[in-house]
Formats: C-alpha cells, sequence, structure tokens
C-alpha cells in the first residue's frame, strides 16, 4: 500500500482546507492538488503546488498586462509557434512541485536531470519504511542484445518467480541488518552509516519542484518507449497531469516534442534525395549505419 490510512486523513484534511487567493488557479489542478496517485506497488505522485497556466506562458510571450487575449485559439497559436521554434524562456514562468515516492534506483536516474529543486528524504536523520520494489512477472525480462542499457522478453513465469524470489529474500535480509544495526540495545551504528546496507529497490521520498520547459524535456526523455519501465511509469502519469495543468501547452508538447522526430542535416539530404526520386542506400546516403537504421526505424516503421 503506497500510503497508510492516516496518512490518507491528512492529505484528505489539507485539501479541504478553504484557501483564498488572487493568483490565477486552474480547476483541474485545484481538483487534482495533493491527491496521491498511485504508482508501482508501493510509490506514489501527487502536485503540492503549482504556478501559472497556458495564459502565464502567453502573457510572458507578449510581456502584457493582461493573462493572455480574449481568444483561447489565439493564445494556442502562440503556444504553438513558441514550442515549435523551441522558445522557451515564457515556459519558464510556469512551475509545479510534486511529492514522488520512489525506489532508490529510479530517484538515481531521475536526479539527472539538474535544472529542478529537490529535498529528499533524509535516511541520516530518520529511518526508512520497510518496503521495496518487486517488479510485477511481465517486468522480470532478460538483458536486450542490442540495446546495452534496456531488457528484452519477459523471462519464463518460473524463472521469473525464482527472480523474485531472490528480490524479496535478499530486500528483506539487508532491511532485518540495517534494522539490526540500528538497535539502541544492540550495535547502536550511525542511521548515515547502517543506510549502506539496504538495496536499490528500498523506497524513498522526496518533493521535486521544476518549471514548465525543463518538465517538458524530462517528460520528453522518461516517457519514452526506450526510458526504463519504471521511471516511464511516473512520466506517463506526469504527462496526464501536464493535460489537466496547461491543455494548450501539453498539446503543443505532444505535437512537437513527444509526437516528432529530429532529423540531422545528413538525414534530411537523404529524404530530400528520394523525393527527388533518387534510390538511395546505406552505402549511398553518407550515414553511418546506425544512424541509417534510426531514420528507417522512422520512415518505415513497419519494414
Amino acid at each position: 500500500m503506497a500510503l497508510t490510512s492516516e496518512q490518507r486523513a491528512e492529505i484528505e484534511a489539507q485539501r479541504n482546507e478553504p484557501q483564498l487567493t488572487s493568483r490565477p488557479t486552474v480547476p483541474a489542478m485545484e481538483k487534482l492538488l495533493f491527491t496521491p496517485i498511485e504508482v508501482l506497488d508501493h510509490g506514489f505522485l501527487r502536485v503540492v503546488d503549482y504556478m501559472g497556466d497556458d495564459g502565464a506562458v502567453v502573457q510572458a510571450a507578449r510581456v502584457s498586462y493582461g493573462r493572455g487575449t480574449k481568444k483561447v485559439s489565439e493564445d494556442a497559436g502562440l503556444i504553438r509557434y513558441l514550442m515549435r521554434h523551441r522558445h522557451s524562456t515564457p515556459f519558464e514562468m510556469c512551475e509545479i512541485k510534486f511529492h514522488v515516492k520512489l525506489p532508490v534506483f529510479v530517484a538515481r536516474q531521475w536526479i539527472r536531470h539538474r535544472m529542478a529543486s529537490v529535498n529528499e528524504y533524509s535516511a541520516r536523520y530518520s529511518i526508512l519504511d520497510r518496503e521495496f520494489y518487486l517488479p510485477a512477472l511481465e517486468q522480470v525480462a532478460s538483458q536486450s542484445a542490442s540495446n546495452r542499457q534496456g531488457r528484452s522478453k519477459a523471462l519464463d513465469p518460473e524463472t521469473a518467480e525464482r527472480v523474485l524470489e531472490i528480490l524479496r529474500r535478499d530486500a528483506s535480509q539487508c532491511y532485518d541488518n540495517y534494522e539490526s544495526m540500528l538497535d539502541p540495545e544492540g550495535t547502536g551504528l550511525a542511521r548515515e552509516l547502517a543506510r549502506m546496507n539496504l538495496t536499490l529497490n528500498t523506497y524513498t521520498q522526496w518533493y521535486w519542484k521544476i518549471d514548465l520547459h525543463n518538465l517538458m524535456h524530462f517528460l520528453a526523455l522518461r516517457a519514452d518507449p526506450h526510458a526504463q519501465y519504471e521511471i516511464r511509469v511516473y512520466a506517463e502519469k506526469m504527462i496526464e497531469l501536464l493535460h489537466a495543468w496547461v491543455p494548450a501547452t501539453a498539446a503543443a508538447f505532444e505535437e512537437y516534442r513527444r509526437g516528432a522526430f529530429t532529423f540531422s542535416a545528413g538525414m534530411l539530404n537523404v529524404v530530400r534525395r528520394r523525393l527527388a526520386g533518387e534510390a538511395v542506400t546505406q552505402e549511398t546516403s553518407g550515414l553511418s549505419k546506425r544512424e541509417w537504421i534510426e531514420m528507417s526505424d522512422i520512415l518505415e516503421p513497419e519494414a
């Protein structure tokens, strides 16, 4: 279970506490504020605060006194222009703050996105909960032969069950030793040293605040099919929140970032030659074999 009944009651009390504000708010986000969205087996994601909306992006782009224009279509058109031409600073005027509970190994991937403010639960100060991520049976897969940092097909159920038992046993044993070393009546080891014994599938938590431009960069990378499943599921939930928060920006993001591809000058030259009727091969293209495969996967996905 991601949250205890006491934690849920605390969140509900916060949601029901009336707030007076003169700043712009988004009704769809107000309904979602503080609500935990469960991810993986014990993880969650929730919005604890946000600033700005689609109108704030338009306001910053035009440096206007008001919020956007009277026509939503005009605002959406400007946002699409900004996204299409990669004008990033207007999107930086909006910010969002998440409370995230996630496995340590996912956090180590996540933290590589440096353009954010992070405050993580301190295992030097507090004791981590006895909660470990164990993948679903269908996610226990073999190493990919073509991608050194990815997985391939799922293992057969019997082998996958053995793997899960190893993960479960090791995590439990390490946590037992962690508790034993912390025991003030026994070893009494400092928390900052005892935490070294915990496995990477142990859950941690943090507050993560980021502007809209850098959030979309994070989502473009981590919601990609090539991203690791365990971080991708968080990104996919965040994209749902993006559509609730800034629908016009989210639509432009889907069109020009998530659903788009970038071609190199060499790839573009190949496309032009093909359009002119030339039969271009990898050998005559000027592209490396890897570049050729990447371009072909985009242009001929069914091939």
